[in-house]
């Protein structure tokens, strides 16, 4: 542990490893690194066989918290390792950003509010999943790198009392809200002035169905945009990702 307290988190350290985060889910899951690697070889498939039948529209909640266990864990991993130049952007604009009390809302396996707690302009980092497992493991993973005290871990946005945000982070989560509209208009409540929120979304299932946890309703989207252009203003930032930067109105 004392090997994981040491290290540096920021950009770099999770272009070399994700932020150790293998060795985070041999920890948690208590497998040996060999199993690892091979249940994050075939994570996006077992996650998405979950989906006929386990998924139910009107109870997207229950699934994230309840269902996917911790598949999701290892599928989020995958993903990220996998993509790492584009989450790598996103670091990058978070440190731009980021700044005094951080929520980043919905955030998997943490690789954002990690790095979010490590900068010295951010006084404390909010860590809000649905999923009892995501949360668990980021705090495993806050306390392995020296940042459990500037770290906490919350069930939902109400749990969070009234906590005024300078810095939103949501990203690769609004589309799989059954109404992602109200979420914006509960971060602009939030949000302290002058903050910023960092969002992206996909509102596509895909051709062929490849990602069943999207909505996608034209109703849903367009309510959204409208939402969007009613409550923030968009900041230009230079990098060429889909996460955009807002300021609340």
């Amino acid at each position: 542990m004392q090997e994981l307290r040491d290290r540096t988190v920021d950009v770099a350290a999770f272009l070399q490893d994700g932020l150790a985060v293998k060795a985070h889910l041999s920890a948690y899951l208590n497998l040996p690194l060999d199993e690892v690697e091979l249940r994050l070889k075939r994570a996006t498939d077992d996650l998405a066989a979950l989906h006929p039948g386990a998924f139910q529209p009107d109870d997207a909640t229950g699934f994230y918290e309840d269902t996917v266990g911790t598949g999701h864990l290892l599928e989020l991993a995958a993903w990220h390792l996998t993509s790492s130049d584009y989450i790598a952007d996103t670091l990058r604009l978070q440190q731009q950003f980021a700044k005094g009390h951080v929520l980043d809302f919905g955030g998997g396996i943490g690789t954002h509010a990690l790095a979010a707690a490590a900068l010295p302009q951010v006084e404390h980092v909010w860590f809000v999943d649905l999923n009892p497992h995501n949360r668990d493991f980021v705090t495993q993973r806050s306390a392995s790198l020296g940042l459990g005290h500037k770290l906490s871990v919350h069930r939902d946005l109400q749990s969070c009392s009234d906590q005024r945000f300078d810095a939103v982070v949501c990203l690769d989560v609004l589309e799989h809200l059954p109404d992602p509209s109200a979420q914006l208009d509960l971060f602009h409540a939030a949000m302290a002035p002058g903050g910023t929120a960092l969002l992206n979304w996909y509102f596509f299932k895909g051709d062929n169905g490849e990602y069943p946890f999207h909505f996608d309703d034209p109703a849903l989207v367009e309510r959204f945009f409208r939402t969007l252009q009613s409550r923030f203003l968009e900041l230009f930032h230079p990098f060429l990702i889909t996460t955009r930067a807002y300021r609340p109105l």
